[in-house]
């Protein structure tokens, strides 16, 4: 929530002086937690917003007043100034049932239509014209997109917020379509403040000095991103891409910075290592397919070598899983040979034993017994979990898997130790997946799963499964 309200505060300057080319002194001097006498006065300022009187110019200067009045507000005075919205600049329930009734009633065709205009007028709450006037001041756009963040973590503690951060939604739904925004390639020379924005907002394999982003825009390395009009200098999803022979399957050799570079027009793979979303007030405003789309595309007509599309992919919900069904004692986890073998090097038995007791061992894939007792294990169940565990009916549990899935790609291979850093460990016993984008298969694999959840899958993939 911190970091949140840092970002929205970067807009205090250019609102404050547009506001103060006005006359709206009374809201300066809020108190920042806005106690009760003075929520009439946000009140009487939306409600002026939504009048719109004086012109387009004044129009600016009132919601840039109140905008500065919200940036200047503490956490508790900006979960009050919500409650005004969600409260009071609502649909009017009585105005839409009789927009309703009239609807229903009328007989003529055309006076029909007329009516169901008013229905759709009617139905639209106050709040939702009213945010959208930020869109007419500088990084308006920006500040409703780190609004609707702040309001997904305020709506947590008041559920009535719910509705502000829905109709939130809904506005930006209608900003970033898609064929709204625009396809960058980010190389070394790109601005600074871009390049710093990848930094900050990498969210698979975290950048560690500009020398290691420098490593990730080298002549082997392509980076992408999409970018709003509106927000320039703020990528809204990006993708890290390696140029190599063969399918990657180590995420740490992808990544080192003393391995040498390659002819990109000799690879004939592309291997799609990080994909980040940069804006957590887009959640739930899904893009990632069309940039993957996007990307394959530009670099099929730049490396027309390149035969192989493909992902090496953190598998980041199956420790969590795991560690679930080891707690509920699930007796159909391991094979036979495979509790011996957990024993042996453990000392313990069965799967709270061995398996758990070796896991929590620092290290373990450095010790060559516990190496061995744990692959095979580790490398069904995950496949298990990856082909088995479910959520809402056929969609798979794991968030990357449903990504690529949903989008087309087959799970090609698991990867054994494919991420041996704390946090690959953490996450995913250091496994990491391929996921494979072959073109002629894209439509027909998105069908098969966005239809019956039917996961198209590679032999080892299978192999694996069957156990």
């Amino acid at each position: 929530m911190a970091d949140i309200l840092e970002k929205i505060k970067s807009w205090r300057l250019p609102w404050r002086e547009i506001a103060q080319t006005g006359s709206h002194d009374e809201l300066s001097q809020l108190e920042a937690d806005l106690p009760d006498h003075q929520i009439n006065q946000v009140r009487e300022q939306m409600s002026a917003c939504l009048q719109a009187k004086g012109g387009e110019v004044s129009a600016r200067q009132r919601a840039a007043a109140l905008g500065q009045a919200y940036l200047d507000l503490n956490e508790e005075g900006r979960l009050r100034f919500m409650k005004i919205l969600a409260d009071d600049f609502g649909t009017d329930r009585e105005v839409v049932a009789q927009a309703i009734y009239n609807f229903q009633s009328a007989d003529d065709e055309e006076i029909k239509r007329d009516y169901e205009i008013e229905l759709r007028r009617t139905l639209e709450p106050d709040r939702m014209r009213l945010l959208r006037q930020f869109n007419a001041l500088p990084q308006g756009v920006k500040f409703l997109v780190d609004l609707r963040a702040e309001l997904m973590v305020l709506a947590k503690k008041e559920p009535s917020l719910k509705v502000v951060e829905r109709d939130l939604k809904d506005v930006l739904i209608s900003w970033f379509d898609v064929g709204f925004l625009e396809l960058h390639r980010i190389t070394w020379n790109s601005p600074a403040a871009v390049l710093e924005k990848i930094i900050e907002y990498e969210a698979v394999h975290s950048i560690q000095s500009w020398s290691d982003l420098k490593n990730r825009l080298e002549r082997d390395r392509r980076l992408f991103a999409f970018f709003h009009p509106r927000m320039p200098d703020e990528p809204l999803i990006f993708v890290e891409v390696a140029l190599v022979n063969g399918m990657a399957d180590n995420v740490q050799e992808l990544l080192d910075e003393e391995a040498p570079l390659l002819d990109p027009h000799g690879a004939d793979t592309a291997i799609f290592y990080s994909i980040s979303n940069a804006q957590a007030g887009l959640a739930g405003i899904s893009f990632g397919n069309f940039l993957i789309k996007k990307v394959v595309g530009n670099l099929s007509q730049e490396l027309p070598n390149l035969r192989n599309f493909a992902t090496l992919s953190p598998i980041p919900g199956f420790r969590r899983w795991l560690d679930k069904v080891l707690a509920e004692g699930d007796s159909t986890l391991l094979l036979t040979q495979e509790r011996e073998a957990l024993k042996t090097a453990s000392g313990q038995k069965g799967a709270k034993g061995g398996l758990k007791s070796l896991l929590a061992q620092k290290g373990w894939h450095e010790n060559d017994q516990a190496h061995d007792a744990l692959k095979g294990p580790l490398m069904r169940l995950c496949v298990r979990y990856l082909t088995q565990a479910k959520r809402k009916g056929t969609r798979t549990l794991d968030p990357v898997a449903h990504f690529h899935l949903t989008n087309g790609a087959r799970m090609e291979r698991l990867n054994w130790l494919g991420d041996i850093s704390e946090k690959g460990m953490k996450q995913s016993a250091g496994l990491m997946i391929n996921y494979l984008y072959k073109l002629k298969e894209i439509e027909s694999n998105h069908e098969a799963y966005s239809g019956d959840g039917k996961i198209k899958s590679s032999s080892q993939i299978k192999t694996l499964k069957k156990g």
